[in-house]
């Protein structure tokens, strides 16, 4: 997807079917965590910050749900996150298996403690 979305809402709507469900859902993990956390598009994808920093961001591609926790959400996960393939500050969650929401929970919480330490 190449599109400047202006909401959440307009990015999961255009993301392709079978993953806006898996979208809905971690956004609305994010939104039971952090419920002041102001949700934005930035570098075209969901974007989430607390306090003014970053929390978390997702997207939604064809094969797969990225999700970038940084910068310290994934190495703090290191073991959980091991049988996933990975990049610097992302995690990629195939769409062929369960997406691990109790996980995803878990990292989003992280990145609340961190965020409201400032």
């Amino acid at each position: 997807m190449n599109v400047d979305f202006k909401s959440v809402d307009e990015y999961i709507d255009k993301s392709p079917g079978e993953v806006q469900s898996a979208l809905r859902k971690i956004r609305e993990i994010i939104s039971e965590i952090a419920p002041n956390a102001a949700e934005s598009i930035s570098y075209g994808m969901p974007a989430y910050k607390l306090k003014g920093k970053p929390l978390v961001y997702f997207a939604g591609y064809k094969k797969h749900i990225g999700l970038y926790a940084t910068p310290t959400g994934h190495s703090e996960f290191a073991a959980e996150l091991a049988g996933y393939k990975q990049g610097k500050g992302s995690v990629q969650f195939p769409l062929n298996e369960p997406i691990p929401y109790d996980l995803i929970r878990k990292i989003v919480q992280f990145r609340v403690g961190e965020n409201e330490k400032w």
